[in-house]
């Protein structure tokens, strides 16, 4: 083979190589750009979920609330039937171990007077034992006792699943008229209702 011959069959070769790199290389690029389409089309899809889920929902459907007895933190027993000719405005919440549940009523304890102008009576409901809420309580200010629930009431009022965790109340008010009708139910899984607009909602409701 002449030099001149052998010379172009290296550079033939060089261009192969080259070319062979710069395909894998251009693959790699594609790849990686799909692997971005896909993170990215996922976590849109996180996201979209999570404003889906977070947004408020409300109900002014009217039908007959669910009897309950419960017991609360004082040692006193509630039912409905006892409290016929009340209003009652039940709050569900994760209870002890959530901040912000404790905050909203020691907010709504602050609109107790514009509350008691609605005659409406409120009964805070947890599933959490005497001490753990009382710990809580304490902590945060607020007097108003808890209702104890083993689950059954907060299940009857379809509370469970709507907040972070499965077996456990959101954050959900349900408002219940003097003559024991369902006239209200709020959803918030920002974990947080203005007072000022809890009492709007009441109000409206009440008219």
């Amino acid at each position: 083979m002449s030099r001149k011959a052998a010379d172009r069959s290296r550079n033939e070769r060089r261009e192969r190589a080259a070319k062979v790199l710069h395909d894998e290389e251009r693959n790699q690029h594609l790849r990686r750009a799909a692997v971005w389409v896909v993170a990215l089309a996922a976590i849109g899809g996180i996201v979209s979920a999570m404003m889906l889920t977070s947004r408020p929902q409300s109900s002014d459907a009217i039908k007959g609330a669910p009897d309950f007895t419960l017991t609360d933190t004082a040692g006193t027993t509630h039912s409905l039937g006892e409290h016929r000719g009340d209003n009652l405005l039940l709050y569900f919440s994760e209870g002890a171990g959530c901040q912000s549940c404790l905050v909203q009523m020691a907010e709504i304890e602050r609109h107790v007077d514009e509350l008691a102008d609605l005659d409406v009576t409120v009964l805070p409901i947890v599933m959490n034992t005497r001490e753990q809420i009382l710990h809580d309580m304490a902590a945060n200010g607020v007097s108003t006792p808890f209702l104890l629930d083993d689950g059954t009431v907060s299940g009857e009022y379809g509370t469970l699943g709507k907040g972070m965790h499965a077996g456990l109340p959101g954050h959900s008010f349900v408002l219940i008229d003097s003559a024991g009708r369902q006239r209200w139910y709020g959803e918030y899984p920002s974990m947080w209702l203005d007072p000022e607009k809890l009492i709007d909602e009441v109000r409206a409701r009440l008219a």
